[in-house]
């Protein structure tokens, strides 16, 4: 399902270096497994995985289908990891340009309110649903949006509380009460589990739903991950589960020197994927000082823009490629009559060919020029596999975090920047 490949990192790791860095890795896998680690009471995401709700599956389901018969468009109302997750499945799974189906757009991630102005134009005339999404229901980005949308429904639908759905905390939290009194349909986010680790509750789940993913091939893809991580003999020759193995060599270069963690992928559609990875390793892992600085490239696009400094810029950088081993492209490349650009060598072959021999070149480069290389393969871009490269992501930075001495389910720097927005509006 997922195929990992340390060969381009471990030439850089000196053989008592990786020892040590398995060694803690191990250490820090068996904290997270036995839930004795430092923020064990958001550990949800797991043990979720270890009793799946069929029935709350088959909920989703039934409201999503409602969603596609009735409405032109839902608008997801949430910040972080309220949307980010759900952003990155239907991303990965959607073609690119759709003819058809409910529209799904994600607002209340920034303060731009000529955006949501243009968002309000956008919906005037079409049957829209609004999935309000966040437990506390005060964060001020999505509390202002969904102000704003709220209002158009009410005055656009004669049936706001049907239009409108709220996914909160269960008993508690402005949401739930608003949600409770105007009669609006309701999911509970676990209270034990995480914005940036939700994306596998109906948090993700909604959304992905709605845009036609099959999210019970998604849950069971984590579900199967899961039950990887916490086999004896372990999956990998390090004698570890492969997250945890991705998590011991991610902080052995860390130690060394390299601050920066470079998410590669040749594949655009894996893009927003790599935004839910960068909050999810960012707000895990930085703080008190510590943490490699997570960041995002699409190859080969960003090759023109980025590639010069990988390839000989300041030795500070790792990167782990993502791709995926079949693929469903199979445009081929036309010959021209006058071949002006000299490329009738490749008439005939298929764009999957020329991308995979740019990954391999820009790959066999980028080591040779001294950057630290990690691969990771999907078998398949599907709902099983990514549910299971989003639980590996997810063991690995709660591993790498506990390997760092940090609590991977705090974010006290978030909470600094609300403080001092909060303080200059009220003072205004």
């Amino acid at each position: 399902m997922l195929h990992t490949d340390f060969s381009g990192v471990d030439v850089h790791l000196p053989a008592d270096v990786l020892g040590s860095a398995l060694e803690r890795a191990a250490n820090a896998h068996n904290l997270l497994v036995s839930g004795s680690g430092p923020g064990s009471e958001w550990l949800g995401w797991r043990s979720m995985l270890d009793s799946p709700n069929d029935a709350l599956l088959e909920r989703l389901d039934r409201l999503a289908m409602e969603i596609r018969e009735e409405a032109d468009v839902l608008v997801c109302v949430g910040i972080g990891g309220s949307y980010l997750g759900a952003d990155a499945v239907i991303t990965a799974l959607a073609p690119a340009f759709r003819s058809h189906g409910v529209e799904v757009i994600f607002a209340g991630h920034h303060l731009s309110g000529a955006y949501l102005a243009s968002l309000v134009r956008h919906l005037e005339g079409k049957s829209v649903y609004v999935n309000v999404i966040s437990k506390s229901g005060t964060t001020l980005e999505p509390a202002l949006t969904f102000r704003v949308l709220r209002a158009f429904v009410e005055r656009s639908f004669s049936n706001p509380e049907e239009r409108i759905v709220a996914t909160t905390s269960r008993d508690s939290g402005a949401l739930q009460h608003l949600a409770a009194d105007q009669g609006y349909r309701q999911f509970a986010i676990p209270d034990d589990v995480g914005g940036r680790f939700s994306v596998l509750t109906p948090v993700g789940l909604l959304p992905i739903a709605v845009a036609g993913g099959d999210i019970r091939s998604l849950y069971y893809g984590a579900v199967s991950m899961h039950s990887n991580s916490g086999r004896v003999p372990a999956e990998t020759a390090d004698g570890l589960p492969t997250a945890a193995a991705y998590a011991a060599r991610r902080i052995a270069l860390y130690e060394l020197g390299y601050k920066t963690e470079i998410l590669a992928t040749m594949v655009p559609e894996l893009a927003r994927l790599g935004a839910w990875w960068q909050q999810l390793f960012g707000e895990s892992e930085g703080k008190e000082g510590k943490g490699l600085f997570p960041a995002v490239c699409t190859f080969t696009t960003d090759l023109h823009s980025l590639g010069q400094f990988i390839q000989d810029g300041d030795k500070s950088v790792l990167e782990t490629f993502l791709t995926v081993e079949a693929t469903s492209d199979a445009l081929t490349i036309p010959e021209s009559d006058d071949n002006l650009d000299g490329l009738n060598y490749l008439a005939g072959r298929t764009f999957s060919d020329v991308n995979r021999a740019a990954f391999e070149g820009t790959r066999e480069a980028h080591i040779s020029g001294g950057t630290p290389v990690i691969h990771l393969t999907l078998a398949r871009q599907t709902e099983e596999h990514l549910g299971a490269l989003i639980y590996f992501f997810e063991h690995a930075v709660a591993t790498g975090a506990y390997m760092l001495g940090v609590n991977p389910f705090d974010q006290p720097g978030v909470e600094a920047y609300k403080k001092g927005m909060l303080t200059r509006l009220e003072k205004e």
